[in-house]
């Protein structure tokens, strides 16, 4: 099992990533990646940046806990989580998660499970920044019921 897990101050294409993954391990069969990006807009106001607060060793670690239970859970051979930290501007890529493995359905649903848990249990703490707000983001209800359908299976 290969992992390529970064946790990023700096910006990144997520272009690139994903065509670097996909050059190493296309190959297996079954490739899937999801990319997330900074809304311009959450509750109807408009969104300047994210700002990620993180604390070196204990976000990484909590990354890393969620690529261990995926490569444990799905029949997956390689993954790629890429998450910033710091200021994300608007528009700008916050995320970056691939799984590969020699059928599609582990490979889909390694991706889904790796975002559900990033969004809910990852130790980064989410601000959104604009002209008229600036608010701490709490995972939603809708994240949690996103979280419980991994508890049944």
């Amino acid at each position: 099992m290969e992992m390529d897990i970064r946790l990023l101050p700096v910006g990144f294409d997520p272009a690139v990533v994903h065509g670097d993954f996909l050059a190493r391990f296309g190959a297996l069969g079954a490739v899937t990646a999801f990319t997330g990006v900074v809304r311009e807009a959450a509750k109807g106001a408009a969104v300047d940046y994210l700002y990620l607060d993180w604390y070196p060793g204990m976000t990484e670690a909590s990354i890393q806990a969620i690529a261990d239970a995926a490569a444990e859970r799905f029949d997956i051979r390689a993954l790629s989580i890429h998450h910033r930290c710091g200021e994300v501007r608007a528009g700008e890529p916050v995320v970056f998660v691939a799984a590969a493995s020699a059928h599609r359905r582990a490979a889909f649903e390694a991706v889904d499970y790796m975002m559900d848990r990033l969004k809910s249990e990852a130790a980064l703490w989410k601000r959104e920044v604009g002209p008229q707000t600036d608010r701490w983001v709490e995972p939603t209800a809708g994240d949690a019921d996103d979280l419980k359908r991994w508890s049944d299976k």
